[in-house]
């Protein structure tokens, strides 16, 4: 166990033939407990592993979700369960979880999860919601019509590899589906800090969205989008929807910190010729292509972490959450633990990290409003103080 006078932290991996790594503390239980934990969609162990977690941490808020790989320190991991315990001293926390239902309200959803957690001392919320049948937009925008300007909130999409087949949170210890669950906490004692950064580079013409519904897009100035999508990819395009994670779409926005809000694709309708997105595609707008640049991403990690930094100044140790998008390590490739040792290079010590790679991505804007982001590496620290 890791820990100062303030909160209390560990971290485990289970494996499946060695359990445990290292053993789990029950002394960690608490009501201000938040146990998050990311497991690989086929993680063999994933079962076992949430029946140990009951038991230790009976009144713990255990929240998680299935991932594109698991961040464990400095590593990047595949079909483990991965987990950080984090019990707070002075803080308070409270959790829930929402289902869409039938008519995947996503926008109902983010509204009932922030009035449900609402309080005058509520610090910030941690988000992790099913990465397939939410739409990301509209669950920030929900959240964001019902908490402070400023209130810090982040998290993240649950993901499948680079599957796009089934994707779950873990709510209250148990896998959940079409659902979002979140944690708040609430408390002076309680520092929140977040930041995110992407790295890609735009090309070819900007394009005007002529027909968008919500997060699908039917045309781009006039032309089918399918049909333009294809083009642009070549003979990567009978890999779609999975080789459009490698070209995100830009689309203009001037309260995002670049400029650029990125989308990323989840799905393809040939009949209709249409692409679905993580988020929302503004009818109206205009949007570009956009592709890698390896040296680019790394040093987007790099500045993520680099602004957080800057709001640290306290010694204390501090729990990192670290979202990447699935797309990001699939141009990556080995050099993911580039850009995860870069966020701890930079991110002021002592300082443990944990995370997962995912299909879209939540953090506020400059504005301090949340958004759903594509293609960046989020952070979200926490910390504690008693003084």
């Amino acid at each position: 166990m890791d820990g100062a006078a303030a909160m209390q932290l560990a971290l485990h991996q289970f494996l499946q033939d060695t359990g445990w790594a290292p053993p789990l503390d029950a002394a960690l239980d608490s009501a201000s407990t938040a146990v998050f934990v990311f497991a690989g969609p086929h993680a063999p162990a994933l079962d076992a592993a949430l029946g140990d977690l009951g038991q230790h941490f009976p009144h713990a808020h255990i929240l998680g979700c299935s991932t594109a790989g698991e961040i464990f320190g400095q590593r990047l991991c595949d079909d483990t369960v991965t987990i950080a315990v984090a019990r707070f001293e002075k803080g308070r926390l409270a959790s829930t979880c929402v289902a869409l239902g039938e008519t995947h309200d996503a926008l109902a959803c983010g509204r009932t999860l922030a009035q449900t957690l609402a309080a005058p001392d509520l610090r910030g919320v941690f988000v992790l919601a099913d990465g397939l049948t939410v739409n990301g937009s509209e669950l920030a925008r929900g959240l964001a019509a019902e908490l402070p300007p400023g209130l810090p909130v982040s998290g993240g999409l649950a993901a499948d590899g680079d599957r796009f087949a089934k994707t779950w949170v873990i709510a209250n210890g148990h896998q959940v589906e079409n659902s979002v669950a979140a944690i708040g906490f609430y408390g002076e004692a309680i520092g929140i800090a977040c930041n995110y950064r992407g790295g890609w580079d735009v090309f070819g013409p900007e394009r005007e969205v002529t027909h968008a519904e919500g997060n699908v897009l039917f045309t781009l100035d006039d032309q089918p989008a399918l049909a333009l999508y294809r083009k642009y990819l070549g003979d990567r395009a009978n890999e779609l929807p999975a080789a459009g994670l490698l070209f995100p779409l830009a689309i203009r926005n001037a309260l995002e910190t670049d400029g650029l809000t990125v989308r990323t694709i989840l799905g393809i309708d040939d009949a209709q010729q249409s692409i679905t997105f993580a988020g929302n595609i503004p009818q109206g707008g205009f949007v570009r292509m956009m592709r890698a640049n390896r040296d680019r991403l790394i040093d987007g990690a790099t500045d993520a972490a680099g602004g957080i930094a800057e709001t640290l100044s306290n010694s204390n140790h501090k729990l990192c959450i670290a979202i990447s998008c699935i797309g990001r390590r699939l141009v990556l490739g080995q050099r993911c633990d580039e850009e995860i040792e870069a966020v701890l290079d930079t991110l002021p010590a002592p300082c443990s990290l944990i995370g997962y790679y995912s299909y879209g991505e939540l953090s506020p804007l400059g504005s301090g409003r949340c958004d759903l982001h594509n293609q960046t590496m989020t952070l979200t620290v926490f910390w504690e103080n008693l003084a």
